[in-house]
């Protein structure tokens, strides 16, 4: 059985991890970031070129079943992925963390989109922790606040006249996250609802602060895919397609 995951999340690696020894595994990574950590087994890095592209990689490699475990945001090759599945009559499964749910004195603001948490922002704060990744800075490129921008890799412009670029990489610790907002003046937090442990320690550190987040919904996963949680449950769902 060959298992194609479309990757790059840290739960994409956790279930190569646990395929690898029982099923043929190959990752599939978008190509974004510069120094990626690369799962276990075989491992391609690139677009496929639309859904035509994938369709044809997986008839050429013989691909038994797709599981979609991207980013949440990743919206187009989610939908790529389930165009693509349908086409080549594969069976596909996503597996998405669980998003964020808010406690007891968090102020949330969610919105749909990042040109609608930079609208958001009047009002609610002058000093702006931005983490929602190195794309899509232009829709806060005419904001007048100032920004801490946290990415991976640099990014690019167009982006806020006045902005501070940190580079790092999660997991973060909540005292970590506490000393950042401390030391550059934090008034307001934005962020995706990505879900897991890697990053929440920023809303805790948030909450105790009393600063607003404005949080950005994740897009659904396209209709009629199966959902996995974890990479435990993707994995049980592959042994029953081998058992079947």
């Amino acid at each position: 059985m060959h298992v194609l995951i479309l990757g790059g999340t840290t739960e994409a690696r956790a279930l190569a991890a646990r395929l690898h020894d029982t099923v043929r595994v190959t990752s599939s990574l978008a190509g974004r970031v510069a120094a990626p950590r690369l799962p276990v087994g075989e491992v391609r890095i690139g677009g496929f070129g639309g859904v035509d592209g994938l369709v044809e990689w997986v008839r050429a490699h013989a691909v038994d079943a797709l599981i979609d475990a991207t980013h949440p945001f990743a919206e187009t090759i989610s939908f790529n992925a389930a165009r693509a599945a349908a086409t080549a009559h594969v069976p596909l499964l996503a597996l998405r963390r669980p998003g964020w749910v808010p406690a007891a004195g968090d102020d949330w603001h969610p919105v749909s989109s990042l040109e609608e948490a930079a609208r958001a922002l009047d009002g609610l704060g002058d000093r702006v922790f931005l983490t929602t990744g190195r794309m899509g800075l232009a829709a806060f490129a005419d904001r007048p606040q100032w920004f801490l921008v946290r990415s991976v890799d640099a990014p690019e412009p167009p982006m806020p006249v006045r902005t501070e670029v940190l580079l790092d990489r999660g997991p973060f610790t909540l005292e970590g996250e506490r000393e950042l907002l401390a030391r550059h003046g934090i008034d307001v937090l934005v962020t995706k609802d990505s879900g897991g442990a890697a990053t929440a320690p920023k809303l805790t550190a948030a909450r105790e602060a009393g600063i607003p987040v404005v949080i950005v919904r994740r897009p659904p996963v396209p209709q009629g895919v199966p959902v996995a949680a974890t990479p435990e449950e993707a994995a049980a769902w592959v042994r029953g397609r081998t058992a079947a």
